[in-house]
């Protein structure tokens, strides 16, 4: 228990000014609109395409490209299966292993456990949560068919020494940048620096559609190949080019596209993403402002940031002193009309990991953090009264 705080005493925010409301409850998330999603998606019905790959897809790609600077930007139903393209693209199979972190969401074993694979856990960095790259190298062997980072919080991984690695082994990286649109490592773009990267655009990742994910192909040589499989191991998309008469059976592929109702809801929020970065930014800064001082009294870890990265703003998370403080912090949060969410459980651990040879002890660092992490509210529409409540509530714990 602490000392009641005021909220007049908060460093506010200079993006969204404090408002009167209601003593409502605060969600974890919440999903908002930019403002333009409904006359694109009214656009899009009225089109007469309603499939994939119309105007509102092909839109989408040339933003992520140009700004991203990827060669091949495309629209999955999910960032699941941009990673299971990834998979199949690299031929991933059965005997092949494949790293990755054990601190992460399911679908990036998944991916490659449906072709086949052994996923390889690897521990994490005890600052950023990602994946540790000097325990990186010993993990590979002659199976190793990829190595798969996800940067955690959209804050980059340590990506030189990553990518020197695998290049000196003659692995390719993936990125898992689902948390990382538009963050950057060293002036370079998440997702950009792999052979291939991953993206999402679920219901509560910085820009939306509801379900939705993008493959970033950046390997020149996997381009052809990659439309071919997303378009159910058809050349079609060089018949929807004029450029053959028509379109056969080419690889193996599955249906990886969004429709056109989609890609329009989503093209409004990737249009309007310097103002949902910054909202976004500011109630982290908001977080990290007023919670600093707290957080060393109470032993309480805050996000690390390295200077050389700029982060996507994806979340704000804190590391309690032990795991019993975690449930009684949600439950007095709770009680505050506020939301919190933990995090990942160790992959290796799970009842699947198992089955892979994961046992107590092979990551500690992530068997460590994942009992002690706790998620707070974000979202880039949090008021200052609101986040005003987040920081009350916690200097009251």
């Amino acid at each position: 228990m602490g000392r009641k705080v005021n909220l007049s005493s908060f460093t506010m925010r200079p993006v969204l000014a404090a408002r009167s409301l209601p003593e409502l409850y605060i969600p974890f998330n919440l999903p908002s609109p930019v403002g333009s999603e409904a006359q694109y998606v009214t656009d899009a019905m009225c089109s007469g395409h309603l499939a994939g790959d119309g105007g509102f897809t092909s839109r989408c790609h040339a933003l992520l490209e140009r700004v991203l600077g990827v060669r091949r930007a495309l629209l999955t139903t999910s960032c699941t299966d941009a990673l299971e393209m990834a998979a199949i693209l690299l031929d991933v199979s059965a005997g092949d292993e494949v790293i990755l972190p054990t601190f992460t969401f399911v679908s990036v074993a998944n991916a490659f456990v449906l072709r086949g694979a052994r996923p390889v856990f690897a521990d994490i960095r005890p600052d950023t949560l990602n994946l540790d790259e000097t325990r990186l190298e010993r993990l590979i062997t002659a199976r190793t068919k990829a190595i798969v980072v996800v940067h955690y919080g959209g804050v980059a991984c340590e990506m030189d020494a990553i990518l020197e690695i695998a290049r000196r082994r003659n692995v390719p990286v993936i990125e898992d940048a689902a948390q990382g649109l538009f963050g950057r490592y060293r002036g370079r773009w998440l997702g950009s620096m792999g052979a291939l990267g991953a993206f999402s655009f679920h219901g509560t990742k910085n820009f939306t559609c509801g379900e939705g994910g993008a493959l970033a192909v950046n390997d020149a040589g996997l381009v052809e190949r990659a439309e071919v499989i997303r378009q159910k191991g058809t050349n079609r998309h060089r018949f929807v080019r004029g450029e053959i008469d028509a379109y056969m059976w080419m690889d193996v592929g599955s249906s990886y596209l969004p429709s056109e109702l989609l890609a329009a809801f989503l093209l409004a929020q990737l249009e309007a993403r310097e103002r949902v970065q910054a909202q976004r930014g500011s109630v982290w800064q908001f977080y990290d402002t007023n919670l600093r001082g707290w957080a060393a009294d109470r032993g309480v870890t805050l996000p690390v940031i390295p200077p050389w990265c700029d982060q996507a703003y994806h979340l704000f998370c804190l590391l309690l002193p032990s795991r019993e403080d975690r449930p009684a912090l949600m439950a007095h949060l709770n009680d505050a009309g506020i939301g919190s969410a933990p995090h990942y459980s160790p992959l290796h651990l799970s009842p699947m990991g198992r089955q892979f040879t994961g046992r107590p002890g092979d990551c500690p660092v992530a068997e460590d953090v994942a009992d002690r992490l706790l998620r707070l509210p974000f979202y880039r529409t949090l008021t200052d009264r609101e986040l005003g409540r987040v920081v009350e509530a916690l200097h009251r714990w």
